[in-house]
């Protein structure tokens, strides 16, 4: 087994520096939104879909328990300005170039803590850094690294309004490859009927949502099914209105000389295309040819994308008086361009815990083979007849004492 680094093989050694990065806040990427706006997040929730006028119509917000327009639970993805401490020289040696460089890198999981909403004029603070690593074998891509990072979000107050953390599976390129060409065949080129059209169709004729109708936590019943939401046939149009809302988040935004610029400083970010032309790393999320040649068959979704069709159904069942608490969700298989996903989930608890009222739910996407691409829980405060929803308590006050238990939930 290799003890040294080298590039697109997983060694040992770059474990042991990934391990040395723990704890050490990575520089973010330039947000794609500075302040809540309307623009801004009207843009992002019509990226999935959501025409919730909670986050898209600030006269409506005025009528809410919020007082005013809010951001839907994700936006926190397009926002960010650096928080952190400046770095040592140690630790910018450490945090230089990537252990596990040249590696395919697959998010897997991606947990969600919301302890308050952003609100029209917020910005948002960010400290970002691994929080761990561990080695596991993977039917699919071997040996593999599984690399999870926090982002740590607090409005500009210094107020903690989100924990996510999220794990990244990095497997050899060649290995998922080799095993991918093994794969049971997927049928990617069959047209839809117009039957199956029409039934998509119906069931985005059907979604309601609750809105200003208080849903109470008396009312719930462990077995109740919120209403599913149908996304796809997903097309790259979709994935083209997704970036509008949501920004470029991996390459940096900006084109031409812009993107030059970024290219001097990270070329690994612009692997040259069949022509030879430099180009993003994220263009297999709308270029087939570049999918294959990584051992994936087609254009896929992001995961993020996935996460906002089960917040997106969950806010809309639970109405404007709720709170969306926690999310967590696995992404276990790719959801391909072409591909229609319906988003289900149902009352697993209701307790109450600190004098919060929680409900409990299981979630799935589940693609149109009845394939389950996307499993997830929640949990989500609902008021009662007798008082409004208190919100939850985050585990630390500020964003340093959040990193550092984090660190410690992890270890």
């Amino acid at each position: 087994m290799s003890t040294e680094e080298q590039f697109g093989v997983l060694t040992d050694a770059a474990f042991e520096r990934s391990r040395k990065r723990i704890g050490i806040p990575e520089r973010p990427l330039s947000p794609h939104n500075l302040e809540v706006t309307p623009d801004g997040t009207r843009h992002f929730a019509y990226g999935y879909g959501d025409s919730n006028p909670l986050w898209c119509d600030p006269e409506y917000g005025k009528k809410t328990r919020w007082g005013g327009l809010i951001a839907p639970p994700n936006f926190m993805y397009t926002m960010g300005e650096n928080a952190s401490p400046p770095v040592t020289p140690e630790q910018k040696a450490l945090l230089k170039g990537d252990p596990f460089a040249g590696l395919g890198s697959y998010q897997a999981v991606m947990e969600f803590q919301w302890f308050r909403p952003l609100v029209l004029g917020d910005r948002c603070d960010v400290v970002r850094a691994q929080v761990g690593v561990q080695e596991k074998a993977s039917k699919f891509g071997g040996r593999t690294a599984h690399v999870t990072n926090d982002f740590l979000f607090a409005n500009g107050r210094g107020e903690i309004h989100c924990v996510q953390s999220g794990t990244w599976i990095n497997a050899e390129r060649h290995t998922s490859a080799a095993n991918a060409k093994k794969a049971d065949p997927i049928d990617l080129t069959s047209p839809y009927t117009d039957e199956q059209l029409a039934e998509i169709d119906a069931a985005y004729d059907a979604e309601t949502r609750r809105g200003a109708e208080t849903r109470y936590w008396e009312d719930v019943q462990v077995g109740d099914e919120i209403q599913p939401r149908v996304k796809g046939p997903l097309t790259v149009t979709d994935v083209v209105t997704w970036h509008i809302g949501w920004g470029m988040q991996l390459t940096a935004p900006g084109a031409f000389g812009i993107a030059r610029g970024v290219r001097r400083k990270v070329p690994g970010l612009y692997p040259a295309n069949p022509r030879n032309i430099p180009d993003t790393v994220q263009r297999l999320h709308w270029e087939p040819e570049r999918a294959r040649e990584l051992g994936i068959p087609m254009s896929y979704d992001y995961g993020a994308m996935r996460e906002t069709w089960l917040t997106h159904a969950l806010t809309d069942w639970m109405g404007d008086d709720a709170w969306l608490w926690k999310l967590s969700c696995q992404h276990r298989k790719f959801n391909y361009i072409g591909d229609t996903i319906w988003v289900t989930g149902k009352v697993v608890d209701k307790t109450v815990v600190d004098g919060r009222h929680e409900v409990h739910l299981e979630l799935a996407c589940t693609n149109q083979r009845g394939q389950v691409a996307t499993p997830g829980t929640a949990v989500v405060l609902l008021p009662t007849r007798d008082a409004a929803v208190t919100l939850p308590t985050p585990p630390a006050d500020n964003l340093t004492d959040l990193l550092a238990y984090e660190i410690e939930r992890f270890s």
